[in-house]
């Protein structure tokens, strides 16, 4: 096995282990914390614990899945029969011949890979919502996404490409109907889709994609006129349709499976998986409001009281650091997501970056008053009614604080809870990182890795 082989295997293995995690998690009543079932919430992430187990399934099964997306009459369905190989799809001059997403199975040459060939409807047949829900639903299957143009790009189908490049898919754009167009004329549109930029307005214009990533074809070439000539002399001519120019597109495709095949499978299935978990955190978060705001409210009294009692300046911060630890893996609990304390120490710490000077500026506030407590109460030991009437005033004031911070750090929490169980070393989003710090510069998915890295 190659060193490229191996490392496609590990990334695999990895998404596996994250997935099992995951199913394990979610699957069970744990996610529901010491609560009794939640009808409600099951209901809210029974599609979520679908796509987790579909995910995994796939995995196993090690199909690699290719959709192509396009207008209609650009040859999607021309494209999915060449590189078959025979007449799988039906073409036709009439547009919109595709009604419906259809699936086919091919075995490249090779034969060391199994791949799921997905034809879809023109995107300008179906409207508005639907088809950006079917783009959507079927790119997230996808673990390559093949966009086919006939020459000129349009203003839908560069909006479209644009939509497509957010699924966070490798995408090769296929410039179909090549033996339509003279040599000249094929290099100065070649050029022209080289240069599609992101189309955000105010932002300047940057490589949508690589040379790389645009392959030339003629899938279902025009018949041509052929001179016949006959032993006895006789001369007749003919039309004749030449065989499909395919050959570019399949040695791309075979090329990056090779390559990083088994990597896209993982990544694809970690993709669907962090976003399947990150929902279902956020129905548990938000279908469980209540008792989360009761255990908030609870942390942050109990904690204000015993601060304000406590005489001692060290015990008191020391003490309020391990009460806001605990109310972050109870909320934890409370929705069910997996957290260590060491995890729970990291996210109490990045809560407290995020909020800048707030909490930071509370805590120091609060050790000043603890001394100031310590030290009055020293005094009211010899019996001053001052020194008394001080540390009352202090320890209210510095259980008041400490209160206050225990409650703005269970909000925030709650919102960094709501992006799921990504923490620990077979979360998701962590195995993610894992295989994009690993990628080589010539891959495909080199090129998504800066997107990839901000989802």
């Amino acid at each position: 096995m190659t060193a490229n082989a191996s490392s496609q295997q590990t990334h695999l293995n990895q998404a596996r282990a994250s997935l099992r995690q995951a199913l394990s998690w979610y699957g069970n009543l744990r996610r529901h914390g010491n609560a009794p079932p939640n009808g409600e919430l099951q209901a809210a992430v029974k599609q979520d614990l679908e796509t987790l187990k579909a995910a995994y399934d796939k995995l196993d099964e090690t199909i690699i899945r290719i959709a192509t997306f396009g207008l209609v009459s650009r040859g999607k369905s021309a494209v999915i029969n060449a590189l078959v190989g025979k007449q799988v799809m039906t073409t036709g001059p009439v547009n919109g011949v595709t009604r419906w997403p259809q699936t086919i199975r091919w075995t490249p040459p090779s034969g060391k890979v199994q791949i799921e060939l997905i034809d879809t409807p023109g995107l300008d047949e179906v409207e508005g919502e639907q088809r950006a829900q079917m783009a959507q639903t079927i790119a997230q299957q996808a673990d390559l996404i093949l966009f086919v143009v006939a020459g000129d790009i349009t203003r839908t189908e560069y909006q479209a490409l644009c939509e497509l490049r957010q699924a966070k898919k490798p995408l090769l754009l296929i410039f179909n109907k090549v033996d339509l167009y003279p040599e000249k004329d094929r290099n100065a549109i070649y050029e022209q889709l080289r240069q599609l930029g992101t189309g955000k307005e105010g932002e300047q214009l940057q490589e949508l994609l690589s040379p790389r990533e645009i392959v030339m074809v003629s899938a279902e070439p025009a018949p041509m006129q052929v001179r016949v000539e006959q032993p006895d002399g006789e001369i007749h001519y003919q039309r004749e349709t030449p065989p499909p120019q395919i050959d570019a597109l399949q040695e791309a495709i075979l090329e990056i499976l090779n390559r990083e095949g088994r990597s896209l499978l993982a990544l694809n299935a970690l993709l669907q998986a962090q976003q399947a978990e990150s929902h279902i955190a956020q129905e548990t978060v938000r279908l469980r409001q209540q008792e989360a705001d009761t255990l908030i409210w609870n942390y942050a009294k109990y904690k204000a009281i015993a601060v304000a009692v406590n005489p001692l300046a060290m015990i008191d911060l020391i003490g309020a650091t391990f009460a806001d630890l605990a109310l972050i893996r109870g909320l934890a609990r409370l929705y069910g997501l997996p957290m260590t304390s060491y995890e729970a120490g990291k996210l109490w710490r990045q809560i407290l970056v995020s909020s800048g000077s707030l909490l930071v500026g509370e805590m120091g506030t609060s050790a000043i008053l603890a001394l100031g407590k310590s030290t009055a109460i020293i005094g009211a030991s010899w019996g001053s009614p001052s020194a008394i009437m001080s540390y009352t005033g202090l320890a209210a004031t510095q259980g008041a604080i400490a209160g206050y911070g225990t409650y703005t750090v269970g909000q925030a929490a709650q919102e960094y809870l709501k992006g799921g169980c990504s923490w620990g070393p077979l979360g998701p989003s962590t195995v993610i990182k894992d295989i994009l710090s690993q990628v080589d510069g010539d891959t495909i998915i080199y090129r998504l890795k800066q997107e990839l890295s901000d989802g």
